[in-house]
């Protein structure tokens, strides 16, 4: 990009820099190419930072935690908002627990899984029967930890305990260390777990309806969650700043060829 932007340009970038706290070069070939889908782009993002709902932090906070969560990996962003979080205040032990969150997303695997196994045997005749099983004193004594962690109990954590106590009883404990970190308050987290839960990436409605559950019965408000959705929805601007540098690329490589062979 020039050096020197256009009064437009120059205005969008200001505008952005006040209203989002930052600026990044991965905006710049944006804004040189389309001024007006910065512009629009601008003022969607900046819709939640105009309220006052949760604290800029929590809100960079979410942004870490579905560019981190691993159905993204969008590590440019993760960089960008862990800087801007430390900015805000935000402490070692927090940012970790939001990656510590982020990282269990791996158990819907076996959530959406095991489910689709129970009707499998079913159909074959080897019908596992849960209604019918009773958890020995290992297996309850694991979900009573996972209660006494978690604070809740989602049915859909049945066959994994009864299938495979072993394996739930090592994800009660990784599932249970940003809690036992303490870090951030239990709304925070619960508001996390909407976010990486909601993303266009994941859409996971059933942890999403437990999460909000979760979340209201720790305290948060319709302007909060709204504005964790917000603040999710977004994501899909990772298509421009992801592809709008190859197009870059590529469009010198063109013009470079075209000028060769003009000159041969």
């Amino acid at each position: 990009m020039a050096e020197t932007l256009d009064p437009r340009r120059s205005k969008l970038k200001r505008e952005f820099t006040e209203h989002r706290g930052y600026w990044s070069e991965l905006w710049d070939a944006v804004l040189e190419l389309s001024p007006d889908y910065f512009e629009a782009y601008t003022n969607l993002s900046s819709e939640p930072w105009k309220n006052g709902s949760l604290a800029p932090k929590v809100k960079e906070f979410v942004y870490i935690a579905i560019d981190a969560a691993t159905t993204h990996l969008y590590n440019a962003g993760t960089r960008i908002h862990i800087a801007n979080a430390l900015r805000h205040g935000a402490t070692r032990d927090e940012l970790m627990e939001v990656l510590m969150i982020a990282s269990v997303l791996g158990i819907h695997t076996m959530t959406d899984s095991l489910p689709i196994m129970t009707e499998v045997l079913a159909a074959a005749g080897k019908d596992p029967r849960l209604d019918q099983r009773t958890l020995s004193a290992e297996q309850q004594a694991i979900k009573e930890e996972f209660v006494k962690n978690r604070g809740f109990w989602p049915a859909v954590f049945e066959p994994i305990l009864h299938f495979s106590p072993g394996f739930f009883k090592a994800y009660t404990d990784l599932s249970s260390a940003p809690w036992k970190l303490g870090a951030l308050e239990p709304k925070v987290r619960e508001l996390l777990y909407v976010a990486i839960d909601a993303s266009t990436t994941h859409l996971y409605n059933a942890g999403t309806r437990t999460h909000m559950t979760n979340a209201v019965k720790y305290g948060a408000t319709v302007e909060e969650i709204m504005e964790v959705l917000m603040l999710t929805s977004c994501i899909g601007v990772h298509t421009i700043t992801e592809s709008v540098p190859i197009l870059m690329e590529e469009l010198a490589k063109h013009e470079a060829a075209q000028a060769k062979e003009k000159a041969a």
